[in-house]
């Protein structure tokens, strides 16, 4: 069980986070990691690098180089069984960005509900809320994605569907790495760029929606009732900054199906289809595992805003500093991270109880139905 304060994902693979945006550092402590893994920085560093700030005009200007130190759990290049503590320095924090905001609140940001928790606050580019404490989770994700890939064939991958109005049409895979939106469509990547110049030079924000699947996934990792694999991955992704919204499978559309379509039929050759996003009863169905998250806008806008200070007095807010116009640019490999530890702790969690279980007959395999997310 996860500590009372809230930091820790997890329960047999458990990660839990410290440090602040504007601290000396962050980090985390990536505890039940199988001994024996060859693991190195170089294992981490890629995935830390596609999530780093500064990496294009369209996301804050924040100048990060996020290198990842192996302080603990390894030995001789392999993971020997006990905590790994993974540390990220913070190299380029302006903090008196943040002094005008030191007594008030922005509308939308978290700086109200932590006051009201604790009775004081770091707001330093929003403390411990901020999206940089997403950089050790990335780093905790690509420990779980190859312990997943090395044993199970397990691929976790996502891509932005919208940004703001404009939706993304579904081309290929091999798009996503070619643009700073991770768009499964390059074609659309000029409209995207166009939009976030117009969105930044208004001084707005707007939302996202991303879409991460884990493929070779196999049947039977999850709990019931209120383990569920698909409740499990909804926490987490949940406890990404600014996410309003988790679909599994046809999610929200499953409102206007009907049975005889949203069930997905068996046969010989394996699913017909892929509504329920390869999770049933809470439990893997060796299908893809889908999910889609809906991201709000970014609260730290330069558009003027009312807002109370401490005292209860109407004040106006502009915040100042370097921020992500679309919070939902960096997102993709911060869901993908998530989805890996969720799978690499129900791995696990499987392992402990049910190793011993062999079926007598071949089970009916996972289907992958179209490399398309939007056809279910």
């Amino acid at each position: 069980m996860a500590a009372m304060s809230g930091n820790t994902l997890g329960l047999l693979f458990a990660v839990t986070t410290f440090g602040e945006s504007h601290g000396p550092a962050i980090g985390c402590v990536v505890d039940g990691c199988p001994p024996g893994m060859e693991l190195s920085e170089a294992d981490i560093q890629p995935d830390l690098d596609r999530r780093r700030p500064g990496t294009s005009r369209h996301v804050t200007q924040r100048r990060e180089p996020d290198q990842v130190e192996i302080l603990s759990g390894v030995y001789e290049g392999r993971t020997t069984g006990t905590p790994i503590a993974l540390l990220i320095r913070n190299q380029d924090q302006r903090s008196k960005d943040y002094a005008s905001i030191l007594d008030t609140f922005r509308p939308g940001h978290a700086d109200y509900a932590y006051w009201r928790k604790y009775g004081l606050r770091d707001p330093r580019g929003g403390g411990r809320s901020s999206a940089r404490l997403t950089a050790p989770l990335v780093a905790a994700g690509a420990v779980a994605r190859k312990w997943l890939r090395e044993h199970h064939g397990t691929v976790v991958r996502g891509c932005m569907q919208q940004v703001g109005e404009v939706a993304i049409d579904f081309r290929s895979w091999d798009d996503v790495g070619e643009n700073a939106f991770f768009a499964p469509n390059h074609d659309v990547v000029p409209r995207l760029e166009a939009y976030m110049d117009a969105l930044r030079k208004a001084g707005d924000s707007c939302g996202a929606r991303v879409y991460v699947e884990a493929t070779n996934v196999p049947a039977g990792w999850g709990e019931p009732l209120y383990d569920r694999l698909d409740a499990d991955i909804a926490h987490a992704m949940m406890g990404l900054n600014a996410v309003k919204g988790v679909e599994i499978g046809a999610g929200f559309a499953s409102v206007t199906q009907k049975g005889s379509e949203h069930g997905d039929e068996l046969t010989p050759e394996g699913f017909a289809s892929n509504h329920a996003g390869g999770v049933l009863g809470g439990i893997s169905s060796g299908q893809p595992v889908t999910v889609s998250i809906a991201l709000k806008p970014t609260s730290s806008i330069r558009l003027p805003r009312r807002s109370v200070d401490r005292a209860g007095n109407p004040v106006t807010v502009e915040t100042l500093g370097r921020h992500d116009p679309c919070v939902g640019i960096r997102a993709t490999p911060i869901a993908e991270a998530l989805l890996a530890i969720v799978l690499m702790d129900h791995a696990l969690r499987h392992r402990a109880q049910c190793s011993d279980v062999h079926l007598g007959v071949a089970p009916v395999p996972g289907r992958i139905v179209s490399d398309d997310p939007s056809r279910g």
